[in-house]
């Protein structure tokens, strides 16, 4: 088996009797494109800052190929940076940028410039390479940024929220020239962001944490379909969660009694031995809407339609159940043409057995 190119092993970071990452075990693999997410505060920076060495751990080791790093300079450790203001010299030229660290390795003139050379044009910025940094575009200076950390072809590439300055449009443009580049150099990407869109698109793992805790690390597919707990559910916001206990019924089936009903349960979910206490979560792309009660739904709720919402080719319509609980449900345009679509509207929603999914944390 391969050995991790990084491995946190029983790291936490403390700030006096703050605790901002708790005692983790983290493996990050040779040349996969890692993201780290969570919301502000909940440790993700404080880990990536502990890689770059630019924070100490309180305790527990980092290895970086195998080798403790822990007492190793951040200028030692070759895991540049990407920062989210990208801390690019206003002083410096393009160029002069992006050949800085070469500079820094003592790389001879000619040498460092045609390697910036290859880079901006790599970076398709090759035409700004005597320009001041004020004169360039956001997306502009995302590029010079990533050029100047790339061009001395480290092993990991550290990036802290670094498209989070950009407008909609741009930031899916650099996430494709992201990911694409990742791909192409082989070198491991391990990217912090709060935004749920970025480390989907691009991660080939994704970590969410929560309060310093690692809550889940899989790929983004596992974490969509299959959150861990119950925090994870709530954060992703793509999923209509039902509390309540597990039980049987009648006929000896699992079922989930909760406050807006008793939901059937997929046959193959693995039912707590002890403590009833559950979550169903369902993806709102899984529900179906209807007008009138569905017929041979085992799992179907009322609900009055209280907003609707329009996300690209999609629109997400907001419901409330009679004891006030809210769920939405996402689908195409034309998967809602033939309801009467309308605030105050009363509709039926179901799901199959098979679309939930129980987390007990």
């Amino acid at each position: 088996m391969q050995e991790p190119l990084v491995s946190f092993e029983g790291v936490a970071k403390r700030f006096g009797t703050y605790t901002a990452v708790q005692k983790m075990d983290l493996h990050i693999d040779k040349g996969e494109f890692l993201a780290i997410m969570g919301s502000s505060g909940c440790g993700k920076t404080t880990t990536l800052r502990m890689l770059a060495g630019l924070e100490a751990p309180s305790e527990g080791l980092i290895r970086l190929a195998g080798k403790p790093i822990n007492d190793l300079p951040s200028w030692s450790r070759d895991t540049p940076m990407v920062w989210q203001s990208l801390a690019l010299f206003p002083f410096l030229n393009v160029i002069e940028n992006v050949e800085f660290a070469l500079k820094m390795r003592g790389i001879g003139r000619t040498e460092r410039r045609r390697r910036a050379e290859q880079w901006l044009d790599r970076m398709q910025i090759a035409e700004f390479a005597n320009r001041n940094i004020s004169q360039l575009s956001g997306g502009q200076r995302q590029r010079v940024a990533l050029a100047r950390s790339l061009v001395v072809e480290p092993e990991i590439l550290l990036l802290d929220e670094p498209l989070s300055a950009l407008d909609a449009a741009l930031k899916v443009r650099m996430q494709t020239v992201l990911k694409n580049l990742q791909r192409e150099t082989g070198i491991t990407f391990v990217y912090v962001t709060h935004s749920q869109t970025e480390a989907f698109s691009m991660a080939d793992r994704v970590v969410i944490m929560s309060r310093g805790k690692i809550e889940q690390i899989g790929t983004p597919q596992e974490i969509y379909r299959t959150p861990r707990t119950r925090f994870v559910a709530d954060f992703l916001g793509s999923s209509n969660i039902f509390s309540g206990e597990v039980t049987r019924n009648s006929e000896g089936q699992p079922v989930l009694a909760t406050e807006s009903g008793v939901f059937a349960l997929d046959s193959r979910a693995q039912l707590p031995e002890s403590n009833p206490s559950a979550s169903l979560t369902v993806l709102d792309t899984r529900m179906q809407v209807h007008l009138h009660p569905p017929q041979g739904m085992v799992n179907a709720i009322q609900a009055r339609m209280i907003g609707e919402e329009f996300v690209g080719a999609t629109a997400r319509i907001y419901f409330e159940t009679a004891n006030g609980q809210e769920l939405h449900v996402q689908k195409a345009h034309e998967e809602l043409t033939d309801l009467p679509l309308a605030i105050g509207q009363t509709f039926h929603l179901s799901w199959s057995p098979q679309d939930g999914h129980l987390v007990f944390a």
